[in-house]
């Protein structure tokens, strides 16, 4: 995982590392750098992933409920039993 800070912003990088069922309630992941990580049955909810970049991620039964997705890619990423209730998407 490598974090960073650009310009006042804080960015964080963890693709393809492993955060299986890691609680991340209320997380500020924005413009996080999760391509292909494995986020199954993640606790997410209401986490800030706007500008995320969730591709190729493994969200397999995650917890997304009320999460801001604004802006994120999702593109290939795996979906399957995710809990996207009340999710702000644009």
């Amino acid at each position: 995982m490598k974090i960073f800070n650009t310009y006042g912003r804080c960015l964080v990088d963890i693709s393809s590392d492993t955060l299986r069922g890691a609680n991340l309630t209320g997380a500020n992941l924005t413009w996080a750098n999760l391509n292909g990580a494995n986020l199954i049955g993640a606790n997410l909810r209401g986490a800030d992933l706007r500008g995320a970049n969730l591709r190729w991620a493994d969200l397999r039964g995650a917890d997304l409920t009320r999460a801001d997705l604004r802006r994120a890619d999702l593109t290939k990423a795996d979906l399957t039993e995710t809990d996207l209730i009340g999710a702000i998407r644009d």
